[in-house]
């Protein structure tokens, strides 16, 4: 059994064809890329680095690392999406950079060891089983390597900010983009971490201003956050 949500999977593939267009749902993805990039990359420098990118989508922060030097690999299971992520890598000349349909619990038994900086960002919100995930990602990173997690906090606040106001009142989403049971606690995913074997380094939380329309990064994790883990040597 594939961990995916065929709903899911279709929801976003529906999407594709939006996925470069910084004005559309994805803005959001758009404006937070450069944050989390360069959060990454001052941990875990991307210059001549293996990078795995799991639950690519359209490639917006694959595309990115590649940019700052890393050899990119993204993956995905939305067909549609790797579609627009090729695409893009093409039309834009990015170098360094592939993409590949296959779930990541698959590609743990094909590549295990294989990445310097594995990522997972706005992913496990959306799969039937994210500690299955988190499993796979510690064993695709290489000893001493980096694994770098963002999801949504479960709480009355991510409730009324992520979708009452981000999908029905801001409609910065579209509405059904999360489903509120599927957040993940922050201790809930530093569990799953240290259960797969990962040393927990540092979190961060991203922050949304409406009246200025900008994101940052900072101490707040009651809503957006961001993990950062080692595999041990």
């Amino acid at each position: 059994m594939t961990n995916a949500d065929p709903q899911e999977l279709a929801k976003f593939g529906d999407l594709a064809h939006h996925w470069w267009d910084t004005e559309s749902e994805f803005k959001p993805l758009h404006q937070i890329n450069p944050l989390r990039l360069e959060w990454i990359n001052s941990l875990s420098p991307l210059v001549g680095r293996e990078v795995l990118d799991v639950g690519c989508g359209g490639g917006i922060l694959s595309d990115s690392m590649a940019r700052k030097g890393a050899t990119v690999l993204g993956i995905d299971l939305a067909t549609k999406a790797l579609r627009v992520a090729e695409l893009h890598a093409m039309e834009a000349g990015t170098e360094n950079i592939s993409y590949q349909e296959i779930a990541v619990e698959a590609l743990a038994e094909q590549r295990p060891a294989s990445f310097d900086t594995v990522t997972c960002m706005e992913m496990l919100e959306h799969v039937p089983d994210p500690a299955s995930v988190v499993r796979a990602l510690a064993t695709l990173v290489k000893p001493g390597g980096w694994v770098f997690l963002s999801t949504l906090n479960r709480n009355a606040k991510a409730f009324m900010l992520a979708i009452v106001g981000a999908e029905y009142l801001l409609k910065m989403l579209p509405a059904g983009t999360h489903e509120y049971a599927r957040f993940i606690k922050p201790a809930e995913l530093a569990q799953m971490c240290r259960d797969a074997g990962l040393e927990l380094h540092s979190m961060k939380g991203l922050s949304y201003q409406p009246l200025t329309q900008r994101y940052s990064i900072g101490s707040d994790t009651d809503v957006n956050y961001m993990l950062a883990c080692r595999r041990p040597l």
